[in-house]
């Protein structure tokens, strides 16, 4: 079992992080190795939403199916995986902190025989692509670029 956790401060107001975030299709935006991702449903990331996501990790390519799990505004978002190379639970977690917002992620990974490597390898990989996905995630919204759109794919059967 691969234990992932990590915190971030973002000089934004949580409203705008929260959003963010508990929109898939941003994913690809700020997570290396996600090619795209589209909820599998029309409507908002609620509880009980699905979508799937195409990303690729140590060369290989996957495609995986996640469940909205917990879905509080301004709070929490968690999903976890039913398809994929991973049983995956994440939970991203926001708190208000001097006028901007903490940021905890949270994930657990069981591998699946997928990447036949070594699980302090994978780990190792994980952790760093992790830490690089977070700078990103800051420059992305202190830059103010979270204002352009989200990347969306036209059609959730596209994924």
């Amino acid at each position: 079992m691969i234990n992932l956790d990590v915190s971030l401060m973002v000089y934004l107001p949580v409203r705008q992080v929260f959003d963010f975030m508990s929109t898939p299709e941003n994913d690809a935006r700020w997570q290396y190795g996600t090619l795209a991702t589209a909820r599998l449903s029309e409507g908002p990331s609620v509880m009980g939403t699905f979508f799937r996501s195409i990303g690729h990790l140590m060369g290989q390519r996957n495609l995986s199916t996640f469940e909205v799990t917990e879905y509080e505004p301004n709070k929490k978002f968690s999903f976890k995986s039913h398809s994929g190379p991973f049983h995956l639970q994440t939970s991203y977690t926001f708190e208000i902190a001097d006028r901007s917002t903490r940021i905890h992620i949270s994930t657990q990974v069981h591998v699946v025989d997928f990447f036949q490597t070594n699980e302090g390898i994978l780990e190792k990989s994980m952790k760093k692509q992790l830490k690089e996905n977070l700078a990103m995630l800051k420059d992305l919204l202190e830059s103010r670029q979270l204002w352009m759109a989200p990347l969306r794919s036209s059609r959730p059967s596209e994924l």
